[in-house]
């Protein structure tokens, strides 16, 4: 059973339909990747999963039962546009929203200088929201999202912001809570990002979902049967019945062939290939990404 279960959610501001009949199903300790351009309806749908909006028609399910207010306290949110006050110290504005989420006193306190500790901010514990720069601010807002121990988390843009060994920080952050069984759901316009942290996608255009799945799986059913290979010396591959030469460059080709990867080995090796290496070149999210939008407005 999924841990939210999406079906048939619809809502229209004015003429303008956000969401049309959208049905998803997210499992239990996974990160899914909520995708699509600007305008698509992502937000939307992500408003109507906390709660703030309310859908015009359509079932949530979290967690095996009809999705209501109460359990918004099982939700962490972090918002692309960041919520936080400004005047406020990062300790007492941590203390604040964990109080806010229904934690006692004591426990919020020793919560927050937890995780103030794991993300060694201890020196910036004082300092206020508005002194942060941006990248900071983001580990802040991070900390406030996950710092009640929420069941599904739902991240929009984490990463803005962030340099490589923060964004390194973050990332390993949510595979960890993943692997606790947290639900986490990824929303981004970096699809390099999507390939490396989302187990499964879907794909919003125009309010609707026009695809989802398994991120590995998605990859495998859009490949061109297209194949790189590098080698050595000056024996080059030539089209053949095997396959046919796409391109070629000092000593990488790729060639594109229906046959099996050890069929079309085989003939490179007919040929006095000196073979070093040999890959089957899967789209990337990207590419996939971009396709199915443009199909999709064609």
């Amino acid at each position: 059973m999924a841990f939210l279960e999406i079906n048939n959610v619809s809502k229209k501001f004015g003429d303008y339909e956000a969401n049309n009949n959208i049905s998803l199903s997210i499992e239990r300790g996974k990160v899914f990747g909520l995708l699509g351009p600007n305008g698509a309806g992502k937000t939307t749908l992500i408003r109507i999963i906390t709660r703030i909006l309310m859908p015009d028609s359509g079932e949530i399910f979290f967690n095996g039962k009809r999705h209501q207010d109460a359990f918004t306290e099982q939700i962490g949110y972090m918002p692309e546009e960041r919520g936080l006050y400004k005047n406020m110290t990062i300790y007492d504005q941590l203390l604040y929203l964990a109080r806010l989420k229904g934690m006692k006193s004591s426990e919020a306190s020793t919560t927050v200088n937890s995780w103030i500790r794991k993300f060694e901010i201890e020196s910036w514990k004082t300092k206020k929201i508005d002194e942060l720069s941006k990248g900071m601010s983001q580990k802040v807002q991070f900390i406030a999202t996950i710092l009640h121990n929420p069941e599904l988390i739902i991240l929009d843009e984490p990463f803005s912001g962030l340099d490589p060994i923060n964004s390194k920080l973050i990332e390993d952050e949510i595979f960890q809570l993943a692997k606790a069984g947290k639900t986490i759901i990824f929303s981004t316009h970096r699809m390099e990002q999507v390939e490396q942290i989302c187990n499964d996608i879907a794909l919003i255009n125009k309010g609707k979902n026009i695809l989802s799945g398994n991120v590995t799986e998605l990859r495998n059913n859009f490949k061109k049967n297209l194949f790189e290979l590098h080698f050595s010396g000056d024996t080059v591959p030539q089209s053949c019945d095997a396959f046919s030469v796409i391109r070629h460059s000092g000593n990488e080709a790729v060639l594109s062939s229906s046959l099996l990867p050890n069929q079309i080995i085989k003939s490179i090796l007919e040929q006095h290939v000196a073979l070093n290496s040999f890959k089957e070149l899967l789209p990337s999210i990207q590419e996939i990404f971009i396709e199915q939008v443009n199909a999709a407005n064609a």
